[in-house]
């Protein structure tokens, strides 16, 4: 499989701030823990060890255990939720919202990544286990981020007036998604198991939660990942200590506002902003934020009210009653489990980095934090034409307008490029601005804009050929851009359009293994894949 690797800088797709912190630019470094280098792990280990309350194991292992229930779980798997009850077993975690279907294809990336880094860890420390776990954004409540996913540029839909926390919307309505997908993925024997992943997935399991865990287990159990469900009574009462605290004495509004303004300083775009209480109140089909005002607490939206001390009642009562929102929920993630690592995307890395404070706050041990694999996967057919077409993978990186017009004056027999005369004008008005420097230099504003003017008008011909070569070449062009569309599609990443139906429509259950094989994640450049 022939592969090549782009530094993500290069690809023009990636933040300024998320390419300086692959980079390890020192100005960041006060926002993290260690950065992600397979030696760095020792220390984490270590200082995970010591801080991580180990009573919370066997927690951990019942609820993962219920969860699991009568799932078809793997030898691999089984094997991993056991080890969880040693001291010296760790995970790395990944997460994602719980998208119909698993939404982008970069959900495969991200679990990937995470199942690769645990076979490198463990050829690093062969005395610790390792273990991948997918944690189920459950408790988001933004339906409309996750209801849909894209297919050969159609968006399926499932339509639902439920509300609440997504992992217990009811699966009703989608055995009319079912008859969309099984009449677009058609015929043979690769669509005929992407049916039946989606059937057994939705119309065997009653809510979101249980159904996106069987699409993940059916994909990476033979890998032993564990996916775990936060939205439990028995893990939310291992976070008491930490929700009673952020009640009690805004922790996180008042350590995350300090780390917002440093990152301000670096002129770097804040992703969330703290509230005064970062938690919401969950029960049936709410989900709302619970606000004080005068010593009273009480639930947006709702009649609830409480006074504190009835608030933390329902608390040590009710805990699965409160949901940690997106600021909280890295904190309860390290509570429960023995993690030293997240790995995420970019957005994710951003607001995983205001974090810090917070976590020192609580006396909880900030994790590595990885970017997940990035990956463009081409077909062989696609990577023939670009070859034929001497089209570069860093080509396909541009943006539209300048991809074309690079293409142009690589196919055009006349070369349409006026840098160089461009250049000889400045150098022709540099001899008149010195005239005029010496003789009267009330003539440097005419010098100039006579300068301004000949560039301009030099730039807007060199525009107007462009485009009489383009008139001239459009099939060849509209060739070049099919292929940047397919692989660009509506010119955004591959993994953020792409659902993994398409691509498993053509490998089969080539798919996955490839990927595994392929994926370095310590390796931070991004990934151009030709299977």
């Amino acid at each position: 499989m022939p592969t090549n690797y782009i530094p993500f800088r290069e690809t023009n797709y990636f933040s300024k701030f998320i390419c300086d912190y692959v980079e390890e630019k020192p100005e960041l470094a006060q926002f993290y823990n260690r950065f992600p280098t397979l030696n760095n792990f020792k220390n984490q280990i270590k200082e995970k060890q010591g801080n991580y309350n180990q009573d919370n194991r066997k927690v951990l292992v019942d609820v993962l255990y219920k969860q699991y229930g009568a799932l078809d779980t793997s030898k691999a798997t089984r094997k991993n939720i056991a080890s969880l009850l040693d001291k010296d077993t760790f995970t790395i975690t990944t997460g994602h919202q719980l998208n119909l279907f698993t939404g982008p294809l970069y959900f495969l990336y991200k679990i990937i990544s995470t199942i690769n880094l645990c076979k490198e860890l463990s050829k690093a420390y062969p005395n610790k286990n390792f273990v991948p776990v997918f944690w189920m954004a459950s408790e988001d409540h933004d339906f409309a981020e996750i209801n849909y996913f894209n297919f050969k540029g159609k968006k399926i839909q499932w339509n639902s007036q439920q509300s609440g926390a997504v992992g217990r919307f009811k699966t009703e309505g989608l055995d009319e998604v079912f008859k969309v997908i099984k009449a677009e993925f058609g015929s043979g024997k690769h669509a005929e198991q992407l049916s039946g992943w989606f059937s057994k997935a939705y119309l065997k399991h009653n809510n979101l939660a249980d159904a996106t865990r069987y699409i993940a287990n059916a994909l990476f159990s033979e890998y032993g990942l564990v996916i775990i469900d936060a939205d439990h009574s028995d893990l939310k009462r291992l976070y008491i200590p930490q929700m009673k605290a952020e009640i009690l004495k805004n922790l996180a509004f008042k350590n995350v506002s300090n780390t917002n303004s440093e990152l301000e300083k670096l002129n770097l775009k804040i992703q969330v902003n703290p509230r005064e209480i970062n938690l919401f109140y969950i029960k049936g089909n709410v989900r709302e934020r619970i606000i004080e005002i005068d010593g009273f607490y009480s639930v947006i939206n709702t009649d609830l009210k409480w006074s504190k001390t009835e608030l933390l009642d329902e608390l040590n009562t009710f805990p699965e009653r409160f949901s940690p929102n997106v600021i909280l929920r890295p904190l309860y993630q390290e509570v429960i489990l023995p993690n030293l690592c997240y790995i995420g995307g970019g957005g994710e890395m951003i607001y995983w980095l205001q974090l810090k404070s917070n976590f020192k706050a609580n006396n909880v041990v900030f994790p590595l934090l990885l970017l997940r694999n990035s990956v463009l996967i081409k077909m062989t057919k696609q990577a023939d034409k670009l070859n034929r077409l001497n089209i570069s993978d860093l080509d396909l990186f541009l943006d539209r307008n300048t991809y074309i017009n690079k293409r142009v004056r690589t196919i055009s027999n006349i070369d349409i490029d006026f840098s160089d005369q461009i250049k000889h004008l400045e150098k022709q008005f540099e001899a008149l601005h010195n005239l005029a420097q010496q003789t009267d230099k009330s003539f440097l504003g005419a010098v100039k804009a006579q300068e301004m003017k000949q560039t301009k008008g030099l730039k807007h011909l060199e525009k107007r050929l462009l485009k009489a070569q383009k008139r001239k070449l459009k099939d060849q062009i509209e060739r070049c851009t099919d292929l940047q569309e397919q692989l660009f599609p509506n010119q955004s990443l591959q993994e953020r359009n792409l659902n993994f139906s398409e691509l498993y429509l053509e490998f089969g259950s080539r798919l996955i293994p490839n990927l595994v094989k392929t994926l370095e994640p310590l390796k931070s450049e991004f990934i151009v894949l030709t299977i």
